[in-house]
């Protein structure tokens, strides 16, 4: 749980969420070039409450010369015609601040996150970062990244003040939050189907939580590489990263588990999109369905980004695709113990854009769905 209240170098206001009901806070995304970036700027463009401040696109730090557009990085967002109304600005702190920004998308290596998000809350800017530099607290877990600091004694007041920006999890720490980490898609997925019955106390915990976690290859993200180009990734199925997903920490930290307790194995799907988690759990004693159903659907009866699928169906890829929801159904053994979740989501929305913009709506006081149906 993210410590609101430490002091800071950097100041720690935040406007009301309720100044928001009557105007259109002015936001910017860095790094829209990817698959991630992209899909925010489609989000943002379209959101119900950003019609009056349109947000601010920024490219690389010092690009001069060449005026590049939106339109031209992703062509989807053209209009008839050949006009281009959406420039990328060469990023620059004072443009951000003279422009009036009040919230920085960061879809940025983990590097470039953690070296600008200090700059951004000096000046007043919220951010939420769509990579992995602020989601872990533990040291151990979040030495994956091998991250260094300028300011080392900053960083580590910013890192204890940054929330996951999981809104089913830690909607109020979010709604106050100057630094919002986006969660990781592959944690996203599983943490929301065992959530609800970590925080009962209904998992024997002495037998070892099975993730096994299928994505669509833009998770690896834009940059094509050996394992990701058509060659390899068609017609195949491969596991991964086994024993070292940097993701995992995630699971321990949110879940609070210790590495002993959960396994999680990632596997990269043939396909473009999409992450269907496969959870095999033991409980601490026999349930009904019934009872089952009734602990998640108490658990998420105000999480509108969560649907619960009733029991015997079970989610899949094609349900979740170009959609910010994250599906979760179950299946339980003849013998009432032993229980398989299985949850899909879009790994570039509720695993990444999507869960942005929805963050963004819970710090704005905004209903979470909005511009996300």
């Amino acid at each position: 749980m993210a410590n609101l209240e430490m002091e800071s170098d950097v100041e720690t206001t935040t406007k009301p969420a309720g100044e928001y009901e009557a105007r259109a806070p002015r936001t910017a995304v860095i790094g829209v070039s990817g698959y991630a970036g992209g899909e925010l700027a489609r989000l943002l463009l379209q959101h119900p409450r950003l019609t009056g401040a349109l947000p601010c696109f920024l490219g690389r730090s010092g690009d001069s010369g060449t005026t590049t557009y939106l339109e031209e990085l992703h062509p989807q967002f053209g209009v008839p015609g050949t006009v281009q109304s959406h420039k990328i600005h060469p990023f620059d702190w004072d443009f951000l601040t003279d422009s009036g920004i009040e919230f920085l998308f960061m879809a940025t290596p983990h590097e470039q996150s953690r070296e600008w998000a200090p700059e951004a809350l000096a000046r007043g800017i919220r951010v939420i970062d769509l990579s992995g530099a602020w989601r872990l607290k533990e040291a151990g877990n979040h030495a994956v990244y091998k991250l260094t600091d300028a300011d080392p004694a900053l960083a580590a007041k910013l890192q204890a003040e940054a929330v996951y920006g999981c809104p089913e999890l830690h909607r109020a720490e979010i709604r106050s939050a100057r630094l919002v980490a986006n969660p990781g898609c592959y944690p996203t997925s599983v943490i929301l189907a065992l959530a609800p019955l970590v925080q009962a106390g209904l998992l024997d915990l002495s037998h070892e939580i099975i993730c096994d976690s299928k994505s669509g290859v833009s998770g690896a993200g834009k940059a094509a590489t050996a394992k990701t180009h058509f060659m390899y990734a068609a017609d195949n199925f491969s596991a991964y990263n086994v024993f070292g997903h940097r993701h995992t920490g995630e699971l321990f930290e949110q879940l609070h588990l210790a590495p002993d307790q959960i396994q999680f194995t990632p596997h990269l799907l043939p396909i473009p999109r999409g992450i269907l988690s496969t959870i095999y759990t033991r409980l601490k004693a026999p349930m009904t369905a019934e009872a089952i159903t009734k602990v998640m659907h108490d658990f998420y009866k105000n999480s509108p980004m969560v649907r619960l699928h009733p029991t015997p169906h079970l989610p899949q890829i094609q349900h979740i695709v170009r959609t910010n929801h994250c599906d979760v159904g179950f299946a339980l053994a003849k013998d009432s113990r032993r229980l398989i979740l299985v949850s899909c989501l879009d790994n570039l929305l509720k695993g990444a854009a999507g869960q942005a913009v929805q963050n963004l709506n819970v710090m704005c006081g905004w209903t979470e769905q909005e511009g996300l149906l």
